[in-house]
This record gives C-alpha cells, structure tokens and sequence, in this order.
C-alpha cells in the first residue's frame, strides 16, 4: 500500500483535533472549565465532537461524491448513492441525547469506514486512502466511545 502523502495527513491529523480537545475537556475539570469560559459551550465535551463528528460525516459525503465522479455507467449511480449516506446518517441519527447521538456517530463512521473500503475496491480513491482513513476511524471511534460508553 502507498504511502499516505504529507499534506493529507497533516490535514487529516489536524481534523482530529475537536475530537482530542473534546475527549480532553471530558477527562479534566479544570480544561472544561476554562474552555467553557473563554471558548464557549460549543468547545467541550460532549457538544464539540456530537457536532464536529456531524459536520465530519456530511464532510466525508461530499468526498465520497467526488470519488463517485470517477466511474462510469451503474457503478457511478451506486456510488453516487452511497456518497450520500454518510450524510443522511448524521442528519437522521444524530440527536437523542449525548449518548444516542454519539452512539449513532460510532456506527456512522464504522460505516463510512466500509464505504471507503468499497470506494478503493472499485479503483475510485487514491491507492493511499485506506491507509488514512483506517487510524483516522479508529481515532475518531475512540474518542467518541468516551461520551457513548463511558
């Protein structure tokens, strides 16, 4: 497998960040408290990484959708309604409370974890794009396991 290329990965890993910082004003009092204070209730857990995750997976719809844009025929119909499930997933699921919305998230990018694995199958995404996506996933799973199961 190819080696994942410097800009995307350093953009990936700093699209980590929100769900770090979240993961991190959950664990520690004092960081919760002086974000809350300086930065708002939109930065601590758990409403920074229910909304950032929300905002991923719309995200990742659209870069599904351009991946979509290199097939032909019926494949590109298929992938062009798989594209959209990322973000009709977090629109329809995301909601319920802390637990429920980060559970839904859990299975949202399990599931688009999948539908990257098929994009690559089919040819459609850069031979480096499982090698990102793979951690990634495990990452953001990880750290939205703290507000589902914890």
């Amino acid at each position: 497998m190819s080696s994942v290329p410097r800009a995307p990965l350093i953009l990936a890993l700093a699209g980590l960040l929100p769900f770090l910082w979240s993961v991190a004003t959950h664990f520690n009092g004092a960081l919760y408290d002086w974000s809350l204070a300086n930065l708002g209730s939109r930065f601590v857990a758990p409403y920074l990484q229910l909304s950032y995750g929300t905002v991923i997976l719309g995200f990742m719809s659209g870069v599904l959708w351009g991946f979509a844009t290199k097939a032909g025929g019926a494949k590109a119909a298929t992938a062009y309604l798989l594209s959209v499930l990322p973000a009709l997933w977090a629109f329809f699921m995301v909601g319920g409370g802390p637990v429920a919305a980060a559970t839904n998230l859990v299975f949202g990018f399990l599931g688009l974890l999948l539908l990257d694995a098929f994009f690559q199958l089919w040819g459609l995404t850069p031979r480096w794009w499982l090698a990102l996506r793979v951690p990634l996933t495990a990452a953001v799973v990880a750290c939205l396991s703290v507000e589902a199961f914890l």
